[in-house]
């Protein structure tokens, strides 16, 4: 468990520097969603017939929550906030009926995870270029 996370981690900055080098926004958001899908398909141990129900859901998801970060960007945080958590009971039931309720916030986990990989990497990146 512990090799196929690092094998990941690896891949993720490996990927990432990849991603920065390339030109244009749109390549490096491409890359991004890859290998978050890449990411949390492994976290979930999604089978092929729940990676099948569970990314058309998953998209919708964060196609709303894209939405809401993209036109509140500068509205009330906790207005966000609270937008934000609305979103994500909207959408339990349906990961719930695909996952488990285990798994499902294992899926939450999966994303702060992720995310919080990126911003370490991008920071460590940061770094090295100040040297």
């Amino acid at each position: 468990m512990m090799k196929k996370f690092l094998l990941i981690l690896m891949v993720v900055s490996g990927s990432i520097s990849f991603a920065n080098a390339q030109s244009g926004n749109g390549q490096r958001q491409e890359k991004l969603q890859a290998l978050k899908i890449a990411y949390i398909t492994q976290r979930l141990k999604l089978t092929p017939a729940e990676a099948e129900k569970f990314w058309p859901v998953y998209n919708r998801y964060n196609d709303e929550i894209r939405t809401l970060r993209i036109n509140n960007k500068n509205g009330d945080v906790l207005d966000n906030e609270q937008k934000l958590l609305d979103i994500r009971k909207k959408y339990k039931t349906q990961f719930e009926n695909i996952l488990g309720p285990q798994r499902m916030n294992n899926l939450y986990n999966a994303e702060r995870d992720f995310r919080n990989l990126l911003i370490k990497r991008l920071k460590e990146q940061k770094q090295q270029n100040n040297k």
